[in-house]
């Protein structure tokens, strides 16, 4: 074994992970950016610092996400910290706050359903601070995780406590916008990756995954203004049944929208007027 005091590339080759994860865990006890990894490969680390870097590599070795262990995670340019009260940010949902500063109108009312981190009430701020955004979330110790990543950003959200819109009032919404629970109970993809570290609350969705998105496309309607818009984030196969329900429901201009990847990812439908 590498004494404690080992180099960086050391280190490294110690973690018996992957190249990137070991990096970004390596940084995060360094407090330092890959680049110095790179230019000080052979610079010895101080003995405390090896134990902490050993500790999370052996975290990580036994299966817990790295967002998790570092407590931040990158989204749409901004950092956010992550417990595992909330469901780590993924880059496919940046679609999701794409599509809705592209909807939303001056200083347009935006509601947040599921927020979870906050990171998508944040990031939309960031980029249209005349926004009023209100955010909910069912649990309570992810809203104290979304209040401190606004608070870290300056970003003015009212967030609400609620199990989707009955702690919300009336509205009415200019736009509601939903990363919500959309993985069908015993889907194989809960074993694998991230998701077996994620809160279920934020990852469950009945038999097919789209009983939440059944429950807030019926809501929404009585929550959005005439011409308001409904933004969903689902999963890459339910594409068609929630454009299906959306039409059902007698939301216009209804749309699918791939992410960057690719793959079907954020339904979108009208109100009508």
């Amino acid at each position: 074994m590498v004494r404690a005091g080992a180099t960086i590339e050391g280190l490294l080759r110690e973690s018996r992970l992957p190249r990137r994860e070991a990096e970004l865990l390596l940084q995060g006890v360094l407090r330092c950016e890959r680049v110095h990894l790179i230019a000080h490969a052979e610079e010895p680390v101080d003995s405390s610092r090896a134990i902490a870097a050993r500790a999370w590599f052996s975290r990580r070795r036994s299966g817990e996400p790295v967002a998790y262990i570092i407590g931040v995670r990158e989204f749409y340019g901004l950092a956010f910290r992550v417990t595992s009260a909330v469901l780590i940010p993924r880059s496919e949902t940046e679609l999701l706050v794409e599509l809705a500063l592209g909807r939303a109108g001056p200083s347009a009312r935006v509601l947040e359903l599921g927020t979870g981190s906050g990171a998508i009430a944040v990031a939309l701020w960031s980029k249209r601070p005349d926004l009023k955004i209100t955010a909910s979330d069912i649990s309570h110790a992810a809203l104290e995780v979304a209040r401190r990543n606004a608070d870290t950003h300056g970003a003015d959200i009212d967030f609400v406590q609620s199990d989707w819109f009955e702690a919300i009032g009336p509205g009415p919404f200019d736009l509601i916008a939903s990363n919500p629970p959309y993985v069908a109970e015993g889907d194989p993809h809960l074993k694998q990756g991230d998701l077996p570290s994620e809160p279920r609350v934020a990852l469950l969705a009945g038999d097919d995954g789209l009983a939440c998105v059944r429950a807030i496309a019926a809501q929404a309607r009585y929550h959005l203004s005439p011409g308001g818009r409904l933004l969903l984030e689902h999963g890459y196969n339910q594409g068609e049944s929630c454009t299906a329900l959306l039409d059902e429901l007698g939301y216009t201009q209804v749309e699918d929208h791939r992410d960057f990847a690719g793959l079907p990812r954020v339904c979108t439908g009208t109100l009508r007027d």
